[in-house]
């Protein structure tokens, strides 16, 4: 396991993890999410190939339409 900063949250995942797989383990939609990751902004095209290290501090922001 290691231990990440998400949204200002300790949280612990799987070694190996993705940003892509965060994602789907906090059920927020890829294509609706900018993520910034210690302090840099992810290309969503990086999401599947990005593995999450000890100490990663990661910044979700989620987009909702509605009118």
């Amino acid at each position: 396991m290691i231990r990440l900063v998400v949204n200002g949250e300790s949280r612990e995942v799987e070694k190996d993890t993705t940003v892509a797989a965060l994602l789907e383990e906090l059920g927020s939609p890829p294509e609706r999410a900018a993520i910034e990751l210690n302090l840099q902004i992810i290309d969503k095209k990086e999401y599947t190939r990005t593995v999450l290290k000890d100490g990663d501090r990661l910044e979700i922001i989620s987009f909702v339409g509605g009118g």
